[in-house]
């Protein structure tokens, strides 16, 4: 019996060197899948005998001794929001069923393809990307791989539990306010929200213009170094992007020299649960330490982030709230009515608020390389649970998830979260914050972590086995 390796880099080795072929590699992750997928509820979509017949075509490039990339016959999953040619991108949502198969891949889906890996299926989200959750009223929940009773994180909790269940070596998702980082942390992975522009966003579906990320999920920091740079480059098509050059991170991940670091206090541990504390002082530990400092007005950035998130999306979604407002999850419908309710006023304010805020940042990155803080508040809740305790406070789940997250998205920082095993079996992480345009840093430093052993992907099964 062929063994197919568990992670990207290894799984593309093998292919290239003809141990295994792509198809294999292919038809054992849809094996995972038809044993696993039942229960956690990650995929809407399986692309089948069309990802086989991917497989097929790259095993004969190979047999004819043409280059197959450096992803060569690895399979990979797509958040729902992202166009696969062929296929309807269905956003989470039911009105979008409607729509026809997309004709083109999403930009970094095509590089992905050109690299040789082979997208497998897409996966389960929020509802127009607008949650932290992933219990989706149209297509259910996505379960947590470590305690089916509990959520996997949102909104691209199908992306975050493939991965840490073995279904995928990686995952594409998108961050808005905190869609990458939750899930990762509740589900124990490594990922990624690039700073704001890095990576093209064109055939994805929009939330927040802006403030959509394009990112990704990957149980290595190698993985998510060499997928992230197959991801990278300038696209005329999407005018955030369309100068910036690839700064590749994968040649640089043994070099790390040690960084000025700093613990986010205040806002940023409010109310954080123990096991949640206690990996942002492993980590900071890990790292050489440092001092806890302050991103003033915190609270006030995150309130701006929600105006300006509820606005944008009612705005993009207002025809189909006037003609089909039945038709949409009502916890994501009543979020958007009230944000097409904002007066004009209160988002002037709140671009205020974010160029204010990103000046302080700025101040802090003139004495620190990174700033630490944690991806959650706690643990992950369970399934239909209305509110967490944070400290002496009951809150709302859904809204509060972000809590430590919608700062840092709000100004685009880029962000490696990395994954630590917390007493029991529910897993915790911690933002590896930098400034912008130097993922490098935090790749550096994850990869530093991952070494010594502080952090890891805490996976409920063999990707592939």
């Amino acid at each position: 019996m062929i063994t197919i390796p568990s992670r990207a880099r290894p799984i593309a080795a093998a292919v290239r060197a003809k141990q295994i072929s792509a198809e294999a590699s292919v038809a054992a992750a849809q094996s995972v899948i038809a044993k696993r997928d039942s229960t956690l509820n990650c995929f809407t979509t399986l692309y089948g005998e069309v990802a086989l017949a991917e497989a097929r075509t790259l095993d004969a490039r190979i047999a004819k001794g043409e280059d197959p990339g450096p992803l060569a016959g690895v399979p990979f999953g797509v958040k729902n929001l992202y166009d696969v040619e062929g296929f309807a991108t269905l956003a989470g949502s039911k009105i979008n069923r409607e729509n026809p198969p997309a004709k083109r891949d999403a930009t970094v889906v095509g590089r992905l393809r050109r690299a040789g890996a082979i997208p497998v299926g897409a996966q389960n989200m929020d509802e127009y990307a607008y949650g932290f959750i992933t219990e989706n009223t149209h297509y259910g929940p996505t379960r947590n791989p470590h305690d089916t009773a509990r959520v996997a994180g949102g909104s691209s909790g199908g992306s975050a539990a493939a991965v840490a269940a073995g279904m995928t070596p990686f995952s594409l998702g998108t961050d808005t306010n905190g869609s990458i980082r939750v899930p990762a942390a509740f589900c124990g992975v490594f990922g990624l929200k690039p700073t704001f522009g890095r990576l093209p966003r064109t055939g994805i579906y929009p939330f927040v213009s802006d403030l959509d990320h394009v990112g990704l999920f990957a149980g290595s920091t190698a993985d998510l170094a060499l997928v992230y740079d197959v991801m990278q480059g300038p696209d005329p098509s999407d005018k955030s992007c369309a100068q910036r050059p690839a700064a590749p991170v994968l040649p640089l991940l043994d070099s790390f020299c040690p960084l000025r670091i700093a613990k986010l206090g205040d806002w940023f541990v409010d109310g954080a649960c123990p096991e949640a504390l206690a990996a942002l002082e492993a980590v900071a530990a890990a790292l050489g330490g440092g001092p806890s400092v302050s991103l003033p007005e915190a609270g006030r950035a995150r309130a701006a982030a929600f105006c300006l998130t509820a606005a944008e999306g009612a705005a993009l979604h207002l025809a189909d709230l006037r003609a089909r407002s039945g038709d949409f999850d009502p916890a994501t419908r009543d979020r958007l009515l009230a944000g097409a309710l904002l007066p004009s006023s209160v988002l002037i304010k709140a671009q205020r608020v974010r160029r204010w805020f990103r000046d302080q940042a700025a101040k802090l990155f003139e004495q620190f390389d990174l700033l630490l803080a944690p991806a959650v508040p706690c643990v992950a809740p369970f399934i239909g649970q209305a509110t967490l305790r944070l400290g002496d406070r009951e809150l709302p789940a859904r809204a509060n998830m972000g809590l430590y997250t919608q700062p840092i998205s709000f100004i685009g920082l880029p962000v490696v979260a990395v994954p630590v095993h917390a007493p029991g079996n529910l897993p915790v992480a911690v933002q590896l914050i930098a400034r912008p345009w130097q993922e490098e840093k935090a790749f550096q430093a994850a990869a530093y972590l991952e070494r010594a052993g502080v952090v890891g992907a805490h996976e409920s099964g063999k990707t592939l086995g």
